[in-house]
């Protein structure tokens, strides 16, 4: 919109137009003018193009609130303001593409707490009474390593095991690959006694396949897992400080609160699943665990930075609401999202088969699992929990909620068919300042 000095026209009569003798001139009032320079009525209050913004006719001087506010007396309709919910009736792929609001998540967001609330609670009942089984690094033991042939497979070695010992170890996995590949037995701590028992006997049950000079055995303090423990506390509580001073700043206290919720969800999630499949804890769950607290706070992070950009200016029009505009970010990220974790998903993957099941690098395992489960995780928090919840924290802030009332009455109004008071500022506007006297 552009203004020049041959678009501004006297509210009073033309003779008027010039002023008397250039004293006392008469407030003037801009008109709107087209790209092709023909004049136009001044809009209504309500850009009709816009998503979220008000367009308001600038006048010089002040005026009276009594006298300014002109009615709308034209007949009121609903089409400028159905925009603003997404069109159902398009295929799924193209909704899911174009992000044009189709996809009401924002305002499902009860649902989503529920599914949310059930997940927490089923992954804290698991860690609460399935709890967690620790690795040999975490709570010390002895570990035996015997090469792997035709015979000597990791049931027949855990069969000897449990017959020489009358108990059966913690773990009997593969590791390695070809000539070198080796059987893994993990065990609480043995004698002496214990270990050259359990090393005889299974030289002596593969025979000729197996020395007792290729069977080697150590003793693994459960000291050095409880200091990875404590260095995985610590990492953790730096990293979740940091975060909260960069989203503080970044953008502001709700968005905080509701990314610092996601990320605990996730951790409680993450943490649940494995314990729901029983997989041994190792330093490489660890690993992974602060892994992907960063790629869920990032996914967070876009889909925020999209939210501010659509309500930037949100308060400022009576056309969508608060969550509206947070609706309309979130399928406008839901794309990107899903692609992000799809491509974040497949060298996961990738290395569950390859390493594990194809190489036999059992320690890969755990690693891979608690990426893959929190990966998947981050994405749907980011979406489900983190943008709703900041939509609930936001309408409880006073001038969210009276704009969101402002918007639903002034729809109910063009529904029942009233005529919408539009605020403008015309031709009953007063000029400022004292008028000069003529000479």
């Amino acid at each position: 919109m552009s203004f020049s000095s041959k678009g501004f026209e006297s509210n009073r009569a033309g003779n008027d137009r010039t002023g008397s003798g250039g004293k006392n001139p008469p407030p003037r009032v801009p008109i709107q003018r087209q790209s092709g320079g023909r004049r136009r009525k001044s809009e209504p209050l309500e850009a009709s193009g816009g998503e979220a913004g008000t367009d308001f006719v600038p006048v010089e001087g002040t005026f009276n609130d009594e006298t300014s506010a002109l009615a709308d007396t034209s007949p009121a309709t609903s089409a400028p303001d159905a925009y603003y919910v997404g069109d159902e009736n398009r295929p799924f792929l193209s909704r899911l593409y174009t992000g044009t609001g189709a996809f009401d998540i924002i305002g499902k967001r009860k649902t989503w707490y529920i599914v949310t609330g059930v997940i927490m609670l089923i992954c804290v009942l698991s860690i609460v009474f399935r709890q967690f089984t620790f690795g040999i690094d975490f709570q010390g033991g002895t570990q035996i390593a015997v090469p792997s042939s035709t015979t000597v497979t990791t049931q027949a070695v855990g069969d000897v095991f449990e017959k020489t010992l009358g108990s059966e170890p913690d773990s009997v996995q593969t590791a390695g690959t070809g000539s070198s590949q080796t059987i893994v037995v993990r065990t609480e701590t043995l004698s002496h006694e214990d270990n050259d028992k359990i090393q005889s006997a299974l030289a002596s049950a593969f025979g000729s396949e197996l020395t007792l000079a290729e069977i080697s055995s150590s003793d693994v303090s459960s000291t050095w897992g409880r200091e990875i423990t404590q260095k995985m506390l610590i990492a953790l509580a730096v990293f979740l400080v940091v975060v909260t001073i960069y989203i503080a700043i970044r953008f502001d206290r709700e968005m905080s609160i509701a990314a610092l919720t996601s990320l605990f969800f996730d951790i409680v999630s993450t943490a649940g699943i494995y314990s729901l499949i029983g997989w041994e804890v190792s330093p490489a769950t660890v690993i992974g665990l602060l892994t992907i607290l960063g790629f869920s706070l990032y996914d967070t992070v876009v889909v925020f930075d999209k939210v501010a950009e659509n309500t930037r200016s949100v308060l400022s029009t009576t056309r969508r609401t608060y969550g509206e505009q947070a609706n309309l970010a979130v399928n406008q990220t839901l794309m990107r999202s899903i692609n992000t974790t799809v491509i974040s998903v497949l060298p996961i993957i990738a290395l569950m088969i390859i390493a594990v099941w194809m190489l036999g690098v059992g320690t890969l395992k755990d690693l891979a699992l608690i990426q893959l489960v929190g990966v998947v995780v981050g994405a749907y928090s980011s979406i489900f929990l983190a943008a709703p919840l900041l939509v609930t924290l936001k309408e409880r802030r006073e001038d969210v909620s009276r704009h969101t009332k402002r918007v639903l009455d002034r729809r109910a109004r063009i529904d029942a068919g009233e005529p919408v008071g539009v605020a403008a500022y015309a031709s009953a506007a007063r000029p400022s300042g004292k008028r000069r006297r003529a000479q």
